[in-house]
């Protein structure tokens, strides 16, 4: 298998008791690549991420992660291959304080990589430099949204799924998560990035697929899918 190949997934059909969600969905990210994943309300893509992550289990298809096969394996295995998950709704702890936060999940990563620190975490997010002894439960959604990615990045992952990366922000902290994703994407991580403003996340990604019903509609780089507004009015709303 190639070792650029990250994720690799084939064949996925995955089923909330009767819905048949994702249909037949082939999805895969390799090192250093950014991937916009769009599409509207319920059209599969988280139903995607937490296929990916283990989360639930697709029926059928199988989730390669840097070439070993995940797709039964438990969520902790996966992000132990050095898969980093900012679900929706962000999962902090909101009884922790945000040092603690921040440092529960610091490790290195899956090559012994310890670029990502706590003081380079601290550096990129300086709001949250600020609240070090503040709860969880007493950051704004934006500040929670920073420590959810500070923590994920303390795990020094090769890969970081970004689901609704700036959903319910204010257009000033929205602006502030794309620069930290763009410092993200400069420095080699790989990115898969879930948000409904196309126009940001084309500014960063190298490639995106859409998604109507649990089936890829587009699959191509920023440029192109630019330059088609057929798609984007179609699938998008635009």
């Amino acid at each position: 298998m190639n070792n650029d190949l990250l994720v690799d997934a084939r064949g996925l059909h995955t089923y909330y008791g009767q819905s048949h969600v994702l249909r037949g969905i082939d999805f895969h990210v390799r090192r250093g690549e950014t991937i916009g994943l769009m599409g509207r309300n319920g059209m599969g893509k988280s139903t995607l991420l937490k296929t990916l992550m283990g989360l639930v289990r697709p029926r059928e298809g199988t989730v390669h992660v840097a070439g070993r096969d995940m797709t039964q394996r438990p969520t902790y295995d996966i992000a132990q291959c050095g898969i980093a998950y900012v679900p929706e709704g962000r999962g902090i702890f909101g009884n922790l304080s945000v040092v603690e936060n921040l440092q529960m999940a610091a490790r290195p990563g899956t090559r012994g990589q310890r670029d990502w620190t706590y003081e380079r975490v601290l550096q990129t997010f300086p709001r949250l430099a600020e609240r070090l002894s503040h709860g969880g439960q007493q950051l704004s959604g934006g500040e929670q949204q920073m420590l959810t990615i500070g923590r994920a990045l303390m795990t020094n992952p090769d890969v970081l799924i970004l689901d609704e990366a700036t959903e319910g922000l204010a257009p000033l902290v929205a602006r502030e998560i794309w620069r930290i994703c763009g410092l993200i994407r400069e420095s080699g991580i790989s990115s898969v990035i879930v948000d409904k403003n196309w126009k940001h996340v084309t500014q960063l990604t190298d490639r995106n697929l859409i998604l109507v019903k649990g089936e890829v509609v587009f699959s191509g780089t920023s440029q192109e899918l630019r330059s088609r507004p057929d798609v984007l009015a179609q699938h998008l709303a635009v």
